[in-house]
């Protein structure tokens, strides 16, 4: 193997949104494949719509919205891309194998100018490397300084699973069907309650909203991780109302869904106001606690609302995806 480096100085992370949409952003935006403002690519892919909610609300939730490669692939499908993706667990006897054909596909990928996405954790992005040091460089969004990952240790981190994702060539979507399939995939995600079973310490879609609701009722829940789950889910429904005035005159009824992600947005404002800060950390006021969980319970009805709606544009055209089962069947997650 030559011995070399590379180092993609335009390429930046910034954390604003899900890490994996900073990311992907991040990449694409650095080799001029797209210029569109960040809330559009959050609601193309489906990921603004996504919801996830740990029983305990742990700061895990926001990334625990199902198994990653079966969530990411669809999502950066339906931009047209050609993506690869390999992930696992650290502890299976095939991960070494696995880890070297991944630092060859990150180098190559590096080598065309396309950086790759990879769990830090949370999601960030490989943008460098250098051979004789036999390391890369990656960038989380929340620091400017880089993350240093020896080629030894690419995959390891203090969770148990490690996770890459290549960005390839593009074909043509038209938009039409590209916002189409993004509703269809919203609907998907508010639909299923559960993706990472047999587990049911983490619910999706509307079921999420109850979990959140019942941790805090019970009182027995992470209160960081309360906090990052609001943040996080004011950021992500302020990306689904920008993105639905984006696209509100491709059919009707998409104005109507502004209108209530408008509304959804001034009760997570309200929950917001019950926050206080204490001894530098923030908290939920317990004098406002029924307020903040009367807010919660308001923007679940909202969102049910706006499901509603593009369930019926959804129904006015075919579905391929959903309604052909392919000749070798159905598989289930890996």
């Amino acid at each position: 193997m030559k011995l070399s480096s590379i180092y993609l100085e335009k390429l930046v992370v910034k954390r604003e949104s899900k890490s994996f949409i900073d990311s992907l952003y991040a990449v694409l935006s650095a080799a001029g494949h797209f210029d569109g403002p960040k809330y559009l690519l959050s609601g193309l892919t489906g990921m603004a719509f996504k919801l996830s909610i740990h029983e305990r609300l742990l700061p895990m939730s926001v990334t625990a919205y199902g198994q990653w490669g079966t969530e990411h692939q669809p999502a950066v499908d339906n931009l047209g891309y050609l993506t690869i993706t390999d992930s696992g667990r650290v502890r299976h006897s095939t991960f070494r194998h696995f880890q070297q054909a991944a630092i060859q596909d990150t180098r190559q990928n590096l080598d065309q100018g396309m950086g790759v996405i990879y769990w830090i954790p949370e999601f960030g992005v490989i943008h460098g490397y250098d051979d004789v040091d036999r390391v890369f460089f990656a960038k989380d969004g929340i620091s400017s300084d880089d993350h240093i990952i020896l080629y030894d240790n690419f995959g390891l981190n203090f969770t148990s699973f490690w996770y890459y994702q290549t960005i390839g060539e593009k074909v043509d979507i038209p938009i039409e069907q590209s916002i189409l399939e993004s509703l269809r995939l919203a609907i998907h995600d508010w639909d299923t309650p559960f993706k990472l079973l047999p587990g049911k310490e983490v619910a999706n879609g509307k079921e999420a909203y109850t979990y959140w609701i019942n941790a805090l009722n019970s009182g027995d829940y992470d209160a960081g991780g309360a906090m990052y789950i609001l943040d996080s889910h004011i950021v992500s429904r302020t990306e689904i109302r920008n993105y639905l005035q984006y696209i509100q005159g491709t059919w009707a009824g998409l104005k109507d869904a502004v209108g209530l992600f408008e509304q959804l947005l001034q009760h997570m404002e309200i929950a917001a106001t019950c926050i206080v800060k204490d001894r530098e950390a923030r908290r939920i006021d317990p004098t406002f606690l029924q307020l903040f969980i009367q807010s919660l319970e308001s923007a679940r009805l909202l969102e049910d609302q706006a499901m509603g709606i593009f369930k019926q544009i959804s129904a006015g055209f075919p579905d391929p995806k959903r309604s052909t089962l392919p000749r070798w069947g159905t598989h289930s997650a890996r």
